[in-house]
């Protein structure tokens, strides 16, 4: 097992060198840089103060060469300082990361409880299993901003019970606090992806349901709950965690919408802003932040399926 994880580890290491190279090169490609819209901004700098701010901060050197020092300070723990918000940019990444992990990790938990449930309804009464796809359906149908709208609608307008959104980044507790602005956008981040586990973990316990085994424990008289509660999840598990590790990346970068919605400064709304400000540090290190946090969840998705079923390792 030691050896899997230093293995994976200097493949995440790998990975994010070639992703970092590519995202520099992207964003370097984009037209206009920083000083020209400093340019922009004030009509009184001329041709020359232009030609002596990228010298200044090497924008006048070949994009690997830029790459190469832009890496290096980053491997010295130098991440630089942001344009658009004129603070260092380990500063900025704090309160928005932990606020996307706050949705990531409770829209996560409230997804894959629900579409499990849904799906372990399904395997034990098959009559009802038309009923869970067809929400499942739903769930997959409905557009996260139109949910979140309708959700705010509801109970922040007509029955004043939550906030419509907002809320201190990174504060979890009752009351008046946080955790009363996370309950909207965890619903709604959860409803859109319950719908893959609750169709996965039907068919996965569908097939489970019918291994030798089961019926050698239904024979032995176990009740169909423990059956499929100590028997047949475990080994239905298996995709359901890689399912779990790729949503973990896409909740982290891209629940944008959600964030807008419920005005909840996060990573996806902080990437789109450096990227459209041409903010190279912020930009490259959120997107760096991001594909690590997904690599690693990935990483953990495939200890705990070895965990599960030791024939993986």
């Amino acid at each position: 097992m030691t050896r899997l994880i230093l293995w994976r580890l200097a493949q995440i290491a790998v990975t994010a060198a070639i992703l970092s190279l590519c995202a520099f090169l992207l964003i370097a490609l984009m037209p206009g840089d920083p000083i020209d819209l400093a340019i922009a901004g004030d009509p009184r700098l001329t041709s020359e103060d232009a030609a002596r701010l990228r010298a200044l901060h090497g924008l006048d050197q070949p994009l690997m060469a830029r790459y190469l020092a832009w890496a290096g300070a980053v491997l010295q723990g130098n991440f630089g300082h942001s344009r658009l918000f004129a603070q260092p940019v380990a500063q900025l990444l704090g309160p928005p990361l932990l606020s996307s992990l706050q949705l990531l990790g409770l829209a996560l938990l409230l997804a894959v409880g629900v579409g499990v449930s849904l799906g372990a309804v399904a395997a034990l009464k098959p009559r009802l299993a038309p009923g869970v796809q067809g929400l499942a359906l739903l769930a997959q149908a409905v557009p996260s901003f139109w949910l979140g709208l309708l959700l705010i609608i509801l109970f922040a307008v007509q029955l004043g019970w939550l906030p419509a959104g907002g809320g201190p980044p990174g504060d979890s507790s009752g009351g008046d606090g946080g955790g009363r602005f996370l309950i909207l956008p965890v619903a709604t981040l959860a409803f859109g992806h319950l719908a893959g586990y609750a169709r996965h973990a039907a068919s996965a316990l569908a097939t489970a349901m019918a291994e030798p085994h089961i019926r050698t424990a239904r024979a032995q008289g176990a009740g169909e709950a423990r059956i499929l509660w100590r028997q047949a999840l475990p080994n239905a598990g298996v995709p359901l965690l890689t399912l779990a590790a790729l949503d973990a990346g896409a909740l982290v970068s891209g629940a944008l919408i959600t964030e807008t919605v419920f005005a909840r400064p996060g990573m996806g709304k902080l990437i789109y802003d450096a990227v459209m400000g041409n903010d190279f540090n912020l930009a490259l290190l959120a997107l760096l932040v991001v594909a690590v946090v997904t690599m690693l969840a990935t990483l953990a998705a495939d200890l705990a399926q070895r965990w599960l079923d030791p024939r993986l390792a």
